[in-house]
């Protein structure tokens, strides 16, 4: 009897539910795949072009709205990467206008699922798990989406400002982390709204945008290197590690960039992610790496994701590819230059190398510090960001060994976390309780049978 228990707490369905880009896709397919070689059968709940990609690693695909192609509209990016209200577009003019779509859909993705794990970016997970009466764990791989008054974060638009104010520790940032969610609980009212027509009863949370963890389990998805488990935090999150996954298309380094990294010195490496590649200034981010890069007399590499971010003129010794595994190319790096993404700024930690941060809007300010303070990078505003400058910041780091014994240090404590594994065992205990549950309950109707 026994045995049979533990054989049911495999094979279970697992809905794991995601929105946005491929940095927001990656950590929830990392844990997707830990858990179907657990032996559970794990579908993929996200935006309709991510299909292929997920149908290919062999695992269950559902389509829910948004589908992911407003991350390639140059018009949209545009209006959401301001750094004022970049977020605020995000969730008032990207989600909340399909709310009801994203309900229909995650409903349809659920059927027949002993869990659901969901990005809090899914705002309709925690009313379909009410719905259908599944147990579900809540996710957020943002540290500034868990922002604390005791490690209060640098606010997109205000970065100067929230830096300044830092040394004012709870006493002034835990109340106005309060103040900041009820502000914008007004933005939820489409929520709201949708729960009541659904049949669901009235909600006491405040702003369901910013505070919707699941009960059981809230999932911290990145390094407490970065951020860690803070005290105004929910006491059911757990900070796993970095989700380690690294493949689109081709899972390899190119073999015409292979041979580049073997015939000369580590390069530097440039790079905008695949969000911030779409926008109208990514073509002049590259045009002046490739020019930094020429003035230090080193070799580079630019990591384009588009075409057409591909400068006219390329120096001598610098290459440009459309994509490359960030696993395998960062750690052959002198340096890695990027935009302040989580994903890019975890596997820049990973290879143990400084970094140089060009921050542009959402979370990548506040990345971008936490970097900094850890004493592996420097930032750069994307206004600042000339060929000159660029060159006289990559300078210091090249040539201040503090900056690489840092990073380095960092790198090897980075490199022994499993976020995949974490999650997956503490995904595992939960299904393993909700089991003991079950058979508690099912032996109680059996006697008063």
């Amino acid at each position: 009897m026994k045995g049979q228990s533990r054989a049911a707490e495999t094979g279970r369905r697992i809905v794991v539910t995601t929105l946005g880009s491929l940095g927001d896709l990656h950590p929830y397919v990392a844990i997707a795949l830990g858990l179907q070689a657990r032996g559970h059968d794990v579908v993929v709940a996200t935006g309709e072009c991510y299909g292929q990609k997920i149908k290919g690693l062999g695992l269950g695909f559902a389509t829910v709205r948004p589908n992911c192609d407003w991350v390639s509209d140059a018009e949209v990016m545009r209006r959401i990467m301001q750094p004022q209200r970049g977020l605020e577009r995000i969730m008032r003019e990207v989600l909340l206008p399909v709310l009801r779509q994203t309900y229909e859909d995650t409903l349809a993705a659920a059927e027949g699922a002993d869990l659901l794990v969901a990005m809090q970016s899914n705002l309709a997970s925690p009313l379909v798990a009410e719905k259908k009466g599944i147990p579900w764990v809540s996710s957020m791989h943002l540290p500034i989406g868990l922002a604390s008054g005791y490690d209060p974060p640098v606010l997109p638009g205000f970065a100067v400002l929230s830096k300044t104010l830092r040394f004012l520790g709870p006493a002034f940032w835990v109340p106005l982390r309060r103040f900041l969610t009820w502000a914008t609980s007004f933005w939820a009212k489409p929520w709201y709204r949708l729960r009541e027509e659904i049949g669901l009863p009235p909600s006491a949370t405040v702003n369901p945008l910013t505070d919707g963890q699941a009960p059981l389990l809230h999932l911290a998805l990145f390094s407490p290197r970065i951020m860690d488990k803070q005290p105004d935090w929910p006491p059911q999150t757990l900070v796993t590690g970095f989700p380690w996954y690294d493949r689109h298309g081709e899972g390899t380094l190119p073999a015409e960039l292979a041979q580049f990294l073997d015939e000369g010195a580590p390069p530097l490496v440039f790079t905008v992610g695949t969000a911030i590649a779409e926008d109208a200034g990514a073509a002049g981010f590259f045009a002046a790496s490739a020019a930094a890069a020429k003035l230090l007399g080193r070799r580079a590499v630019l990591i384009l994701n588009e075409q057409s971010n591909r400068p006219s003129v390329l120096p001598e010794g610098v290459m440009a590819v459309d994509y490359a595994p960030f696993s395998e190319l960062f750690p052959r790096a002198a340096v890695i230059v990027h935009h302040g993404g989580i994903g890019t700024t975890g596997l820049a930690m990973r290879s143990g190398r400084p970094m140089l941060v060009m921050p542009c809007a959402w979370d990548q300010p506040d990345n971008a510090e936490r970097a900094a303070r850890l004493g592996i990078a420097r930032t750069i505003s994307r206004r600042r960001y000339t060929p000159a400058r660029v060159a006289a910041e990559l300078h210091r780091l090249l040539n201040d060994p503090r900056y690489t014994q840092r990073a380095s240090m960092v790198g090897a404590q980075v490199r022994q976390e499993d976020g995949a594994r974490v999650a997956c065992d503490a995904l595992s205990g939960l299904l393993t309780m909700a089991g003991s549950a079950r058979r508690i309950a099912d032996g109680r109707t059996r006697r008063c049978t």
